[in-house]
């Protein structure tokens, strides 16, 4: 079959993908997207799409805040069906211990510019009614928000498309190497860059280990006002450390709609995606404790997602040992956050340019290096 011939080979149309396509497009650079399902209908489709700064490293730190800068000069042109919402983050303290956490936290913020807020009591219970009362405070971030995912990879790839780039949809990449794609039609892609941008499935780059890690979620009818925040407990950050344990936290998100959005759960070793009623009861148990009156309210859906897990908790984004193909995978929880932020890093790193951010953290060699020592 005819080769056809780009600068780029984007692989994988979730909204790391797509962001990337976007990215390299708007450089002027010709972009072929290869899709083998629903553009965005995997982990991007079944996400909460909260764009939220998270602080358990350092590194987590910067992406995550360089991610929602990029969120926030974007949002005076995404269309209404991306649902931006700057409803702000409650870190929900119920303890002092945790209240301890929430001052931790709130100096990190401080010291990288990131406004907050620290809560006692009264004001928890002030900003959202419906909360359990007798918790101690929590820490508010006012410019964290939440969007509606698949409505953002629609732009991102219709933003590809209408500069000029090509959608394969219905392909499969075989193989990716040494500048070129094979598809599972037979045709050839000839590209100067090829980027694997395809979630959980790494069987183009067998050396990148990623743990798919298993998530429920849960929507409500409409409840409008009902809460006001996304709000999360502290201890969803001792969850999401676990690499052994099922685990779940409380996470409660607010939708433009009125609906209100469930979480969490994770589950390292799960495989099967059927939604497990053991899990949702624990779950739905777990908000009840910090929204008694949640259980008054009606749900319509449940489902799952499969989130890909790096080592260290950090995306890999970047050159591979083969100089044509990188890679923007292993974003966990934070694919929606973080999704402009890889395509802006890996844009600057295939043009040659200074990265926006320390770019070392998430290079994928880490991975290598410690294959080669393994």
């Amino acid at each position: 079959m005819q080769a056809h011939t780009y600068d780029v080979a984007v692989l994988g149309a979730g909204i790391v993908g797509s962001a990337c396509a976007r990215e390299f497009a708007l450089a002027g650079l010709r972009v072929a997207i290869v899709e083998a399902g629903v553009p965005g209908g995997a982990a991007s489709a079944a996400g909460m799409g909260h764009v939220v700064v998270m602080d358990d490293t350092p590194a987590q730190l910067a992406i995550t805040r360089f991610g929602r800068e990029l969120w926030q000069e974007l949002r005076p042109v995404l269309p209404p069906s991306v649902e931006f919402e700057q409803c702000g983050t409650l870190w929900v303290a119920a303890d002092d211990e945790e209240m301890a956490e929430v001052r931790a936290k709130q100096r990190t913020y401080a010291g990288v510019g990131v406004a907050s807020e620290v809560l006692d009591a009264q004001g928890v219970a002030e900003a959202e009614s419906h909360l359990r009362p007798g918790l101690a405070g929590g820490l508010r971030v006012p410019d964290d928000a939440v969007i509606y995912p698949p409505a953002a990879m629609r732009f991102f790839l219709d933003e590809s498309l209408r500069r000029g780039a090509k959608l394969l949809r219905d392909h499969r990449a075989v193989t990716a190497e040494r500048g070129e794609v094979k598809l599972d039609d037979g045709t050839t892609l000839r590209a100067s860059t090829i980027l694997v941008a395809s979630g959980n499935d790494t069987s183009l780059v067998p050396w990148l280990t990623l743990k798919p890690r298993k998530g429920h979620l849960i929507i409500t009818d409409r409840f409008p006002g009902y809460v006001h925040h996304q709000l999360v407990e502290l201890g969803y950050l001792k969850s999401a450390h676990s690499v052994t344990a099922d685990s779940v936290a409380f996470n409660v998100q607010p939708r433009r709609t009125g609906q209100l959005l469930i979480g969490s759960s994770r589950q390292y070793d799960a495989v099967d995606a059927s939604v497990e009623y053991s899990m949702l009861k624990r779950m739905i148990d777990r908000a009840c404790e910090y929204l008694p009156s949640l259980r008054d309210l009606s749900a319509i859906r449940a489902w799952t997602g499969f989130r890909a897990s790096s080592h260290d908790k950090l995306p890999l984004i970047g050159p591979t040992p083969d100089p044509t193909v990188f890679v923007a995978m292993g974003f966990e929880g934070l694919g929606i956050t973080n999704a402009l932020a890889a395509a802006r890093l890996v844009a600057e790193q295939v043009l040659g340019l200074p990265t926006s951010i320390d770019a070392a953290p998430y290079l994928p060699e880490r991975v290598t290096k410690e294959a080669a020592h393994g």
